[in-house]
């Protein structure tokens, strides 16, 4: 049995990490902003974040924000983590944070680079977008008569579980560095997922693709975000759907 922390224990990934960790019988700690007993904000660090790291063999880094100081958070979960000599660091990112310059992106980019100079061993995966923040963000832009969407875009969602599930096999295994990528098992038109989840969800919404300007748009665009040949994810986007709001005939 190991003795595993995983930051943002309690959001949409860390929780599933969690509960996969728990099932294989490792003793797993849960850090997150308002957890106790390791209720830490890792841009802040601090005494808790030392007692939560304390006997810790593995950490999974799943914390993150885009309102900014994911650096700042990695650079005292590193520098706490050298002092407890925790063993393995294992860091989850984005597939294409190294391709399209848009701001969360770059931030993500750069906590790779310290993981990577951190002087623990680490293992590094990167995700494409999971279907939970599809649903998240189709949900915020039907709230309008029209849903407005990057026109051209397209995107390739993975399953938060099947992410999970990965992290916790790695975090089990010795350090690997970077692994392969992990996407989801379609490669779909941004407009074509949005008219999913308005059939799901039983709304009616005209779909519009508004062309935007910068090179982060034409990044997404050209499919930098994608994990071409890493379709390794079952579950798509519907079936999720599904799960989630179940059959809208019925409702």
């Amino acid at each position: 049995m190991t003795t595993i922390l995983v930051t943002g224990g309690t959001g949409t990934l860390g929780r599933l990490v969690t509960e996969r960790l728990n099932t294989d019988g490792h003793e797993v700690r849960v850090l997150s902003r308002h957890s106790p007993p390791y209720a830490v904000d890792l841009r802040e660090g601090g005494p808790v974040l030392d007692a939560a790291l304390d006997g810790t063999e593995v950490v999974v880094h799943c914390a993150t924000t885009p309102r900014g100081g994911d650096e700042r958070a990695a650079a005292h979960l590193i520098a706490a983590a050298r002092r407890a000599r925790v063993r393995h660091l294992v860091h989850v990112s984005i597939v294409g944070v190294d391709r399209v310059p848009f701001g969360y992106y770059r931030s993500k980019l750069a906590v790779e680079r310290l993981v990577a100079e951190s002087g623990t061993d680490w293992t590094l995966l990167r995700a494409t977008q999971f279907h939970e923040l599809l649903v998240a963000l189709f949900g915020a832009l039907a709230r309008p008569p029209v849903m407005l969407l990057p026109a051209g875009v397209p995107d390739q969602p993975v399953a938060a579980s099947e992410v999970a599930r990965r992290l916790a096999r790695l975090a089990a295994a010795p350090p690997a560095g970077r692994v392969e990528d992990l996407g989801g098992p379609e490669v779909r038109s941004l407009s074509s997922l949005a008219r999913a989840y308005l059939a799901a969800t039983g709304r009616r919404r005209p779909v519009l693709g508004v062309p935007l300007p910068g090179r982060a748009y034409r990044a997404f665009r050209a499919g930098g975000h994608l994990a071409r040949g890493r379709a390794l994810g079952t579950p798509t986007f519907e079936d999720h759907l599904a799960a989630r709001f179940g059959d809208p005939g019925r409702r």
